[in-house]
């Protein structure tokens, strides 16, 4: 039984799964063969990509993950003891029937009190920047992802668990027939990179007239787009500053990394509306999950005072565009107050990460940020919004 009972369902827009070792190979294509491996080094297993041994995620067989909650105190109230990165996960577990699979996540579901939610993979957010220059390649994996996601979730899992397949965009023609293929299959939401689209002439806006078409396929099908938290490849910005290498390491704290680590959702957003595809393709369900909203503010001071100065460099106001079309998965932590007050009740959704150690280890307990709002502005965050971007 959930720890509280409250007058309204929760449908929660980011929860996790742990994906397995076959999730990114057991169906890619023979020629790309040996692109993934997982090897071991000095006793602990890691993933390679083309030969390249990757740290993004420490462990990435996920056997044994951190606590869901662990680093609840920590975004909390910060760090004020100086502990390490590894006292503040404090005891890991070892993966659990729920990580893993969809029948066991609708008990554990039950237990949080949770009725609906997003179903997010986790490994999947370091396929396509090592893959960046090698554009057939992304897609072929990425297809190998969704065709693991689909037999083992399941794009729609009893209408509880909508698990989000990945579209990737350097082949506009590609990922709209991949777009195609999930629909089919009972995709009601999908996962895209917020970040430039690598390509083979160079990376490209994803919001230039190019990707037109597979945005207005996106409106008629009826599929929310989110544009969840990912490597994003902005560190290798960071290394033009501090040197070292290119890769994203999100469990290794960097001061220099952390000031500016909203800012690839913020260029995106930009690119929304500076780039045009907003007022292009009216219609897109847009929801950004994980990653938070102290940048909100900022990026909308500056949208309008960019329009105030050059308003023919824009197709409509950007601001209005962005509340008409962008909804915000906020953190706990942030000042929702302002968010509300920025984007209205209808823009915010309430996402918990679980099981991710940066989440809440009860999401039932979003609800407490929220106290001051009425009722009914309260069910609208903890599912109504979501449930009306995705209706049953």
């Amino acid at each position: 039984m959930p720890s509280r009972e409250l007058p309204y369902p929760l449908f929660d827009a980011d929860n996790h799964l742990y994906e397995t070792e076959e999730a990114l190979t057991r169906h890619l294509p023979k020629q790309y063969a040996g692109a993934i491996q997982y090897v071991q080094v000095n006793g602990r297993t890691k993933i390679a990509i083309r030969g390249q041994i990757s740290e993004y995620i420490p462990n990435p067989t996920f056997e044994v993950v951190a606590r869901p909650g662990a680093m609840e105190d920590y975004f909390k109230f910060g760090n004020p003891d100086g502990k390490s990165r590894r006292e503040i996960f404090g005891e890991p577990m070892r993966s659990i029937p729920a990580f893993r699979e969809p029948g066991a996540r609708l008990e554990l579901l039950d237990e949080l009190g949770v009725q609906k939610t997003l179903m997010f993979p986790t490994l999947a957010s370091l396929i396509e920047e090592r893959m960046r220059d090698d554009p057939e390649l992304i897609h072929a994996v990425i297809h190998s992802l969704n065709e693991w996601l689909h037999e083992t979730w399941g794009f729609n899992h009893k209408d509880r668990i909508l698990t989000t397949p990945v579209i990737t965009l350097p082949i506009v023609d590609k990922a709209i027939a991949e777009l195609n293929w999930a629909v089919e299959r009972g995709a009601r939401a999908i996962l895209v990179r917020p970040a430039p689209v690598p390509g083979y002439g160079g990376s490209r806006s994803f919001a230039a007239p190019e990707f037109d078409p597979f945005w207005k396929r996106a409106v008629e099908t009826g599929v929310l787009v989110a544009m969840h938290s990912s490597d994003s490849g902005y560190a290798r910005y960071t290394s033009d500053w501090e040197g070292g290498t290119n890769e994203m390491l999100p469990f290794k704290p960097n001061a220099f990394r952390t000031v500016s680590e909203w800012r690839p959702i913020q260029d995106a957003v930009a690119a929304w509306v500076c780039h045009g595809a907003l007022f292009r393709v009216p219609g897109l369900k847009i929801a950004l999950i994980e990653n938070g909203s102290s940048w909100v503010a900022p990026l909308l001071d500056q949208l309008r005072d960019v329009y105030k100065k050059m308003p023919n460099e824009f197709l409509g106001d950007p601001v209005q565009a962005v509340k008409d079309s962008i909804h915000v998965s906020p953190f706990y932590e942030d000042d929702l107050g302002d968010l509300i007050d920025l984007m209205g009740v209808d823009r915010v959704l309430f996402g918990s990460d679980y099981p991710h150690p940066e989440g809440l280890a009860q999401p039932q307990s979003y609800v407490d940020a929220i106290q001051h709002l009425s009722v009914t502005d309260q069910a609208k965050i903890m599912g109504g919004n979501l449930s009306r971007l995705i209706p049953g």
